[in-house]
């Protein structure tokens, strides 16, 4: 199995505090909008983004995590059924700007998911995405991020991996790999 290295610790840290400037940029001193980090990888991201805002703007950001997993359109094609994962979303989201975050934009199925799911919250204002990596041409439904962290052309045959301390890796780091076949 070959793999290469996307982004290391030390380029991850540039990246993420790149997309908050993004961020604080675009949004009105966060007044107005929330984070849903998506179950289960972009939880660990959107984490990190609202601690690097809320150290920046020197107030609170809402975070919510949300579950997308009985809304997914392939939910009853798998042949092992998929195990939720806590939604946690402790305020309403009506009216409210959001800020989706993922790890891995690829085929836009996650991100159709999690509109869905979301209106369970309310009607929001206007919705953004934000994900680490795009894995670029890959797209089954014509989604969009509005902030990437990087963009990875990929092949079908190849995986990106975000290995992040959060999730019990030594170390942080984004990895292309090839899949043999």
């Amino acid at each position: 199995m070959q793999k290469r290295l996307l982004l290391d610790g030390k380029l991850l840290q540039i990246t993420i505090s790149r997309l908050c400037q993004h961020l604080i940029e675009n949004h009105d001193d966060f007044a107005n909008t929330v984070i849903l980090g998506l179950q289960p990888r972009g939880i660990y991201l959107a984490e990190r983004i609202k601690k690097t805002l809320e150290a920046e703007l020197k107030k609170t950001i809402d975070l919510g995590y949300l579950d997308t997993t009985f809304h997914r359109d392939d939910f009853r094609r798998r042949e092992d059924p998929l195990k939720p994962n806590q939604t946690k979303v402790p305020f309403i989201i009506e009216g409210k700007n959001v800020i989706v975050v993922d790890d891995v934009l690829y085929t836009g199925r996650s991100v159709r998911a999690a509109l869905d799911a979301m209106t369970t919250f309310g009607r929001p204002a206007k919705v953004e995405l934000l994900v680490l990596i795009d894995r670029m041409y890959s797209r089954d439904i014509p989604v969009e991020a509005n902030y990437i962290g990087k963009k990875v052309n990929t092949l079908e045959s190849q995986k990106v991996k975000v290995e992040l301390k959060e999730q019990g890796s030594e170390k942080d780091n984004i990895w292309l790999i090839n899949i043999p076949e």
